[in-house]
């Protein structure tokens, strides 16, 4: 009999109320009981939609992020919180975003967040030096095994590998990580202990590190690893996902654990390998519904080649979505309003959890016990094959007539330098915004009310304006050099955009955390794009009336609202990217047209589309740098273009990054205390860069004395007369309260530098 289990569960609720919980208590205005009844109410609700599966994951749910969450099991704290001795959950928070409850003394700098693998989910980087110590707290597992057992939940606890857990930190003092494998390996000893005292059976220790290129000292950490916690007092389910195995196939199949998943979407092609290289008598769980998008699978084609496997494995066959649903929506059923047809070629979480069942009931029973469920995902997949709402013949033409030359600017960017300094006029260290501001209470109640149907279109967009009036006044008053219209008018940087293009749809209620409790809602490309007019140009125009200091124009990137959208499966990425590429482009030129002189293009998604093995990384980088250059390069000389990037590694990319052409790049830098700027040291970087000097994600407000030092870091690495004073990223999840001191700081900041360099 096959086994169904998940890997994870999205735990932001479907109505956020994670979110609305977090945030009401770190504002104050909640306790900290109210927030932990909020978290068991939303895991009893989850584990009830699990409730048919054979097996359902404990320990998936966090209150900000699951490596966090491992860092406190283990222990692992960053030395500057380790002296508060109040609650461990602000402790957590202080971590997670430098503060915890307002009134609750202890502001530190919060930890350092980067992508978690290829996805838009953001985690807390661990942090460690030579002399870390680990030491178990396994309070949270515990809590929540209790919890499970009390509902009748058939548990499996999900915990972070090992070899992934010190992969993904960094070593502070630019120590040797693996050095300390053996005191971690010495703690996990003790919860996997803990765990089988509490009577689990199965844990499930997540090592998608697995699906990357390993040199080979850590490819030997994982023989040692798994040797030392060969106990025998638990059965560990390694889990591996987002990739293929390839060259670590050979050393998965050798190690002494009781399973192994396999995500069977990236890596179908390495099912047999691993079965016939696999002891007799080990699990082997097989990723078969995608947990990364949401289009319905293919049932029978799935059964067509999962059949056979099932006679092979017989009981030892598991299946499972390839990865954690944390990267859907919660439930298709709060889509009434969604367009019938489209929604009925799409699955979220608890819909993709109905597939398993179906599957499952499939091989244990044969297809004719499910033929209605059958005969209805075929003829949805038929409906969107012959759709014609899905292809634009004119589109797919424009796409097929693009040359070289539409990703080139007129001249190399000295000469464009000189050109926008004549007419720009801006100082040295010139000071600007990331895009957005505060998205206010009024912002956010005549939007919905609009959306509604409440509030008529004359009334919104004369609130908007408003709006738009009031963040020119107070950039203004604070002095920035580099003016934004601070985007009061979008709900979010990609689904404003893709609303007013053709062959996108959206979601009410498709909410996807993207960390914390910063949630997206990702706009679903189902069909060829293309842009019917302009889309923020009236907003930007109006914006620069207001002034007579420069206006920067917003868009965001191809790349970016590819990667961060859910993307048609039918057609290759790269198409529906050039398709992107050239309605953005059509937007920059009519804001040219309109007198803007400065337009930036976010990228800010352009590193986390980057395959996980870097031998696959020039066929990607060549399109998507491709496609930026395409959007971007059609403007006159005078014309300057930013681009910005936020919370990504890229040092080992800048090349790629350089070959963008952008006139001025800004970046996140000041919770990595400017280490993303060490690449500089060997790469002579051509153009303009803004790195950012105020962590926007904390609120957190730092001084000027703060953000000057992080400047001179830079102007170590980059000439002063290339750089740029900015935050890291945009300001539309802070308050006012906390952003003009903040914006004061910086440019006084920028004073002091100014007078320095005199």
């Amino acid at each position: 009999m096959v086994t169904t289990h998940n890997l994870g569960f999205p735990r932001i609720g479907f109505k956020r109320e994670l979110k609305f919980a977090l945030e009401s208590y770190w504002k104050g205005q909640s306790s900290r009981d109210d927030l932990l009844q909020v978290g068991i109410a939303l895991r009893g609700r989850h584990w009830q939609e699990q409730s048919e599966l054979d097996l359902a994951p404990v320990g998936d749910f966090a209150f900000y992020d699951q490596v966090l969450d491992m860092s406190f099991t283990l222990g692992n704290l960053p030395s500057r919180v380790r002296h508060f001795d109040d609650d461990v959950l602000d402790n957590y928070f202080r971590v997670a975003r430098g503060r915890s409850a307002t009134g609750i003394e202890g502001h530190v700098a919060a930890g350092e967040m980067t992508k978690w693998f290829d996805t838009n989910y953001h985690y807390i980087v661990p942090e460690f030096d030579a002399a870390t110590e680990f030491t178990l707290d396994a309070t949270r597992l515990q809590t929540q095994l209790a919890e499970a057992k009390a509902r009748g939940v058939k548990a499996k606890p999900v915990i972070i590998g090992p070899v992934t857990y010190l992969a993904l930190g960094k070593a502070k003092d630019g120590s040797e990580k693996l050095a300390l494998l053996p005191r971690l390996l010495a703690v996990y000893s003790e919860l996997l202990t803990t765990l089988a005292n509490a009577g689990v059976e199965w844990v499930q220790i997540d090592e998608p590190i697995l699906v990357t290129e390993l040199e080979a000292d850590w490819q030997n950490a994982f023989i040692r690893a798994y040797q030392a916690l060969d106990t025998g007092r638990v059965k560990l389910l390694l889990a591996t996902y987002f990739g293929q195995l390839r060259e670590n196939l050979p050393l998965v199949a050798g190690l002494p654990v009781a399973g192994v998943h396999l995500d069977a979407i990236n890596a179908r092609d390495e099912v047999a390998e691993l079965v016939a290289s696999s002891p007799a008598d080990r699990v082997i769980s097989l990723g078969i519904v995608n947990g990364r998008n949401i289009w319905k699978t293919d049932l029978e084609a799935t059964l067509d080649w999962l059949e056979p496997i099932a006679k092979t494995l017989g009981e030892r066959l598991w299946i499972a979505p390839s990865c954690s649903l944390l990267h859907v929506p919660v439930d298709l059923a709060g889509e009434a309003k969604m367009d019938r047809e489209i929604r009925s070629w799409l699955a979220f979480a608890v819909q993709k959890l109905t597939e398993i069942k179906v599957l499952a009931t499939a091989l244990r029973q044969g297809r004719a016990a499910v033929v209605m469920e059958l005969a209805a995902n075929r003829a949805a997949l038929d409906s969107r094959r012959k759709s014609a709402r899905v292809n634009n013949p004119a589109v797919k033409a424009a796409v097929a007539a693009i040359t070289k030359t539409l990703g080139h600017r007129k001249s190399a960017f000295a000469d464009r330098a000189r050109k926008q300094a004549n007419i720009l006029q801006l100082p040295l260290y010139p000071t600007t915004t990331i895009g957005s501001f505060p998205q206010t209470t009024e912002i956010r109640l005549a939007r919905s009310g609009f959306k509604s149907g409440k509030l008529d279109e004359r009334t919104y967009n004369e609130t908007m304006r408003r709006e738009i009036e009031h963040a020119i006044q107070e950039q203004e008053k604070l002095g920035l050099d580099v003016l934004v219209h601070g985007e009061a008018e979008r709900n979010d940087m990609v689904e404003y955009f893709g609303e007013q293009l053709d062959g996108y749809v959206f979601s009410q209620n498709g909410w996807v955390q993207s960390y914390g409790s910063r949630c997206v809602k990702p706009p679903i490309l189902f069909g060829d794009i293309s842009r019917q007019k302009p889309m923020t140009v009236e907003w930007i125009s109006y914006a620069a009336s207001l002034t007579d200091k420069p206006m920067k124009g917003m868009l965001t990137g191809p790349v970016t609202i590819l990667n961060w959208s859910f993307v048609r499966d039918d057609q290759p990425r790269s198409i529906s990217c050039f398709q992107l590429a050239l309605a953005i482009r059509d937007e920059v030129l009519d804001l040219e047209k309109a007198g803007i002189r400065i337009i930036q293009i976010d990228e800010a998604a352009l590193r986390e589309g980057l395959p996980l093995r870097k031998s696959q990384w020039q066929d990607y980088l060549t399109w998507a740098i491709e496609a930026f250059r395409i959007t971007a390069n059609g403007v006159e000389d005078e014309t300057q273009i930013h681009t910005h990037m936020c919370y990504s590694e890229f040092n080992d990319i800048i090349a790629a990054i350089a070959e963008m052409d952008a006139d001025v790049i800004t970046i996140e830098t000041s919770r990595s205390d400017m280490e993303l700027l060490d690449v500089f040291e060997t790469f002579s970087y051509p153009n303009q860069i803004g790195p950012g000097v105020y962590d926007i994600h904390s609120p957190n407000i730092p001084t000027a004395t703060q953000m000057v030092a992080l400047i001179h870091k830079a102007a170590e690495r980059i000439p002063p007369e290339r750089l740029w004073v900015n935050p890291d990223c945009g300001l539309k999840t802070r308050q006012w309260s906390e952003v003009i001191p903040a914006l004061t700081n910086m440019v006084d900041a920028a004073r002091k530098l100014r007078e320095t360099a005199a």
